[in-house]
């Protein structure tokens, strides 16, 4: 499924962030995102308002050299041709420059492959459900009389909507309820050749999201991005619950209970450790590792959640921590920084498109806006030294926490700088001669 996290660092064929390069044996999905420039049916996702504003002085290059021309030929002023050819080259260079980034989005973005090959350039939407279904199935049919770890990062319920015509309008909630149903029909698709080859009783199943709805997602008044119940926020925001809360569901009949609801702050980080210890396996003690296993709160033999601390960061910015009091239960989280909403009582930052993690549109809290979870888990009411009295307890507690958690993070180059996020023609995949980067699986058998 999606990968979401590259391909090369270097060259076009070191591969240095592939899945085959950290861990799995085999890889099927899109090395990158899914963006709305995939489907061609809404508006760019990608950098929306930095093409705008490089459309906005291609145009204005433009009418500079038309301009001159004109004055050039009427003798309304006196100019070279040098400089208008100059000024044409370095406004069509300009014009090439981002273009190339972003006009071919479809093309350099929306990919498919399998292990190190590209299958699809551009990816074919209407396929890429049954594809991936049946590169799931066959790897448990492959995998059926020995241990395999399958990893599923559906398309699914992520904008653009893709939704196969079989399932549109199935739902009374829109393309998103269309979207929903498919990926639960998925889902029953895999769990059913689970149960047909004998494997229900011997693997451990774990569904879950990465985060909560979109809220900026629309198309007219439809919503095309979820929606996030009581929670405040959703997607791209690093504290409010709306963007960070969303349910887990597990499945292991004859070990786990059926019908238990446990009701405790964990973190998909503790996937990992969870999946070490069903291997038989010991996590690294070399470093500090923020997840824990799942195994003891799934069996019962631990009651509370092993994260007494959640820290929930936007990009590389901390915006909130939660603390889980074990004397009490009670779950206190404190805000340091928070979106600005666009517009003030929206909850979302349509104006924007996605909330940003610094900047102009992050209002900073000192003190800290801080909630009691268990009695105000729509984090409405801010709370205060004069409106609780274990204020400034918790807060303290809190900053401790804070200070205890940096001491244990590593410093590494920065992954998400303007330079990493560019453009590089030496590093797109492609499954021609570049620039002629089109290929479908099909046609090259």
């Amino acid at each position: 499924g999606k990968w979401h996290m590259g391909v090369n660092c270097k060259t076009r064929h070191d591969h240095c962030h592939h899945p085959l390069n950290h861990g799995f044996d085999y890889f099927y999905g899109m090395p990158f995102t899914l963006v709305n420039e995939c489907q061609d049916t809404d508006d760019p996702e990608l950098a929306k308002s930095l093409q705008e504003t490089y459309w906005f002085y291609t145009q204005m290059i433009i009418l500079a050299v038309f301009t001159l021309v004109i004055g050039k030929l009427a003798n309304l002023f006196p100019v070279k041709w040098k400089i208008i050819i100059c000024l044409a080259i370095c406004g069509l260079l300009h014009f090439i420059s981002w273009f190339s980034s972003y006009g071919f989005t479809k093309y350099w973005n929306c990919i498919l492959m399998r292990n190190h090959d590209i299958t699809e350039q551009p990816m074919n939407l209407q396929k890429t459900t049954s594809n991936m279904l049946k590169e799931a199935i066959t790897f448990i049919e492959r995998n059926k009389h020995r241990p395999f770890l399958l990893f599923v990062s559906l398309l699914h319920v992520h904008t653009p909507l893709i939704t196969t015509e079989k399932f549109q309008g199935r739902s009374r909630h829109g393309l998103y309820g269309d979207n929903v149903e498919e990926m639960d029909w998925m889902v029953g698709r895999l769990l059913n050749v689970i149960d047909k080859k004998d494997l229900k009783n011997t693997t451990f199943v774990y569904f879950a999201s990465d985060h909560g709805g979109f809220l900026e997602a629309h198309r007219g008044n439809s919503q095309l991005g979820g929606w996030n119940g009581i929670y405040k926020g959703g997607k791209g925001m690093g504290g409010w619950e709306g963007g960070i809360r969303v349910p887990g569901i597990v499945r292991w009949p004859g070990v786990l209970p059926a019908g238990t609801v446990i009701d405790e702050p964990t973190s998909l980080m503790d996937i990992y450790p969870t999946v070490v210890q069903l291997a038989g396996g010991t996590v690294p003690q070399d470093r500090v590792l923020d997840g824990h296993t799942l195994l003891p709160l799934l069996q019962g033999t631990e009651q509370q959640s092993r994260h007494e601390f959640l820290f929930h960061y936007c990009g590389t910015f901390l915006h909130a921590v939660r603390w889980h009091q074990k004397d009490s239960g009670t779950i206190w989280k404190a805000h340091y920084a928070t979106p600005v909403f666009q517009p003030e009582a929206s909850g979302a930052c349509f104006k924007r498109g996605i909330c940003p993690c610094f900047g102009d549109g992050v209002a900073h809290h000192d003190p800290p806006l801080l909630f009691n979870l268990s009695q105000d888990p729509s984090e409405a009411n801010p709370l205060s030294a004069d409106t609780e009295p274990l204020f400034d307890t918790v807060m303290r507690r809190i900053k401790r926490a804070v200070e205890e958690h940096h001491k244990t993070l590593t410093p590494v180059p920065q992954q998400l700088s303007l330079y990493n996020n560019i453009w590089k023609p030496w590093l797109q995949p492609c499954c021609g001669t570049f620039p002629f980067c089109w290929c479908h699986e099909e046609n090259n058998k």
